[in-house]
């Protein structure tokens, strides 16, 4: 009986700036790659927008709030449900993928970001779950896009609709 190694998947970011493939790191974090696979699967991102950027630092999106018609504040939206973190020594640095979440540890559902820069003070404290394999040019200019502020004071808020089209799993 032949114990075939299990089929590695990717993800495919279409982004309005471009294309971004991701690898994923099941050994670390699981649940956190079938779940966003699972999201992807379902079409939950398809249409969502990266509604925070800092450049240097990371892109974030994934918030079901960020759709055409959606009610609730950007950042603010989950699936209806919150994962278990699964913090590992994956370090946060440039095109690692990652969950954000709140003040708590376990409050992560659909929304992650993309490392725009080294932030290993984010190591062991947010789940990383992958890595931008392919489209590094597109995360830099998701970097780029002009900000202001969200209200928190940071310049953090995109001043044109950044979209995320849709996230494809497929095999690698």
């Amino acid at each position: 009986m032949s114990t075939a190694a299990p089929v590695q998947e990717h993800a495919i970011i279409k982004t309005s700036e471009g294309e971004m493939t991701l690898a994923f790191w099941p050994d670390v974090a699981p649940k956190t790659v079938e779940n966003f696979k699972k999201l992807a699967r379902d079409g939950f991102y398809n249409g969502t927008a990266f509604h925070r950027i800092i450049k240097g630092f990371m892109v974030q999106g994934g918030c079901p709030n960020t759709k055409a018609g959606a009610s609730g504040m950007p950042g603010t939206g989950d699936p209806g449900y919150k994962l278990k973190a699964e913090f590992n020594a994956k370090a946060h640095v440039r095109g690692v993928i990652s969950m954000a979440r709140s003040a708590s540890p376990d409050s992560a559902g659909c929304q992650f970001f993309i490392c725009h820069g080294d932030a290993r003070f984010l190591d062991r404290q947010y789940t990383a779950f992958g890595e931008v394999v392919k489209g590094d040019d597109v995360l830099e200019k998701l970097a780029n896009v002009a900000t202001k502020s969200g209200g928190g004071g940071e310049q953090s808020t995109p001043t044109k609709r950044v979209a995320v089209e849709s996230i494809t799993i497929v095999a690698a």
